[in-house]
Formats: C-alpha cells, sequence, structure tokens
C-alpha cells in the first residue's frame, strides 16, 4: 500500500529480492503504520508477506535458539497500538495468535520511551529496536540508555537491536526541528553511535538509514550536489564512499567481536 509520500511499492519487492540475492544480501520488512494497521490485518499481511515472498532466497529468516529459521519483521510506532491488541498476535495464548503456525517470526518494536519496554514485554514482541539517528532525541535513541536497556532485554529473553546512524538533518523538511540536527563530524559521530552500540554486545545492530537524503542520513556514496530547491549534504574533504567504508570497518570489527563474545 502506498501512504501520502509515495505510490503502492508491492511491484518492487520481487526486484529488491532479486537484485539483494544477486549481491549475497538479504531482505525483511519494516512494517509501517499504515491506515488502521491492527492485530488483525497485520496478521493477514505477515501471512501475504510469507506466503509471497518467503520462499526466495534473499528472504531473511533468523535463526533463533531453537534452531529454527524465522522471517524477522520490524514494526514501526509499534506503541500506538495497544499491549492488548499486540499480545492477540504475538502470545501464544492470543485470540489470533501467530505463534507456532507457519506464520510465526521475530516481531521487533520500536522503543521511544522507557516505559514501552514494559509494554513491548505485555505484547508478546521478541525484541525492539530504537530506529532514530539522533542521540538524545528520544529515551531509546540515547546511547546513555542502550546498556540498561540490553540489560532489560537479556533478562526477559528479549533481542536488543541499537539503531546507529551517521548524522542527522531535517531541516528542509522540518524547519523548526534544528535542534535535533547532529553534525557528521567527518565520520566521528557515526563511529561514536557504531562504538556505543558494540559496547552493549548486541545480537543485532540496525543502520538508519541507506539513503533517506532529507533527513540527512544517507550512507550511500555521494557528491557535492545542489539546485534551486536546496544544496545536498556532502562527505567533502572525504572521498565519496567514506561511509560505505566506515561501514565496513565496524562490521568486520562487529563479526570478530561476536566471535569472542560467544567464546
Amino acid at each position: 500500500m502506498n501512504d501520502d509520500n509515495g505510490v503502492p511499492s508491492d511491484d518492487l519487492v520481487p526486484h529488491v529480492l532479486d537484485i539483494a540475492h544477486k549481491y549475497g544480501l538479504k531482505v525483511n520488512f519494516h512494517i509501517e503504520p499504515y491506515k488502521d494497521r491492527d492485530d488483525v490485518n497485520l496478521r493477514d499481511n505477515i501471512k501475504y508477506i510469507v506466503d509471497k515472498y518467503g520462499n526466495h532466497p534473499a528472504f531473511y529468516r533468523y535463526k533463533t535458539n531453537s534452531g529454527k529459521h524465522l522471517p524477522m519483521f520490524y514494526i514501526y510506532d509499534s506503541y500506538v497500538t495497544s499491549p492488548d491488541k499486540w499480545a492477540n498476535l504475538f502470545t501464544a495464548s492470543g485470540s489470533l495468535s501467530i505463534r507456532n503456525t507457519p506464520y510465526d517470526g521475530i516481531f521487533i518494536a520500536l522503543l521511544v520511551e522507557e516505559k514501552h519496554k514494559i509494554d513491548i514485554k505485555r505484547s508478546g514482541f521478541d525484541g525492539l529496536y530504537t530506529y532514530f539517528a539522533t542521540n538524545g532525541f528520544t529515551y531509546g535513541s540515547s546511547h546513555q540508555h542502550w546498556s540498561s536497556l540490553k540489560e532489560f532485554c537479556d533478562t526477559n529473553n528479549l533481542i536488543f537491536i541499537p539503531s546507529v546512524g551517521p548524522g542527522y538533518i531535517d531541516t528542509s523538511i522540518r524547519p523548526w526541528n534544528f535542534k535535533n540536527t547532529r553534525n557528521r563530524i567527518n565520520g566521528k559521530y557515526y563511529e561514536t553511535a557504531l562504538n556505543a552500540a558494540l559496547l552493549v554486545r548486541p545480537s543485532i545492530v540496525s543502520i538508519t538509514s541507506f539513503n533517506e537524503w532529507h533527513e540527512g542520513t544517507q550512507i550511500e556514496a555521494a557528491v557535492p550536489k545542489k539546485n534551486a530547491q536546496m544544496k545536498y549534504e556532502d562527505y567533502l574533504p572525504h572521498k565519496p564512499s567514506i561511509y560505505l567504508e566506515i561501514t565496513r570497518k565496524w562490521s568486520e570489527k562487529y563479526t570478530k567481536e561476536r566471535e569472542q563474545w560467544l567464546v
């Protein structure tokens, strides 16, 4: 389905999966708060996604401790739906339970405020992510809280997924939001976030984003560019691929460190 900012994307999904497979990547789904989203229609939509795309080799599946390979879904703005509604879907005793069915999965909730962690547990989610690239914007996106959130998740058998970004500037579309701008500091902001994430030994780190130019969180290669409407952020004095190189460096570091954590 489309929202006010775009067109339906379903026809693109097979192409995304095919190209991802060509390059050895996997794809999972980030579920936006589409119109009237609730436990009933989300169940239908999960079924649709798994039935239509679940057999593609690029469809991401997470290996659980019990050895199952389950699809993973990030549920953006999950807090706008009540824990009781989510529990219908995500707990084993729920009236619409998806657990132990062919459509079971790993469902990740968005944590914005500290109190959301209790709601996320009650809802039956499998984990939480923090999404926002601005350190200090929310409780969840503040690096200083990641250690306690990871501890909470470990205690409650949840997956903690800290979200990192290279910087943030959205004043071209939200002129009032300058207080949440975060300067890239020539890559140092990104590396600080990645370091903070690795310190809590997460099983997954998410990056917000690859190409969201209007919020200044892109890491894709970039050259200087401006037009009558705006000047795009560039990476000077560094080369166009600097943020991809930083991503590779920290991805390799993360892979090596994880091997040590598991010893």
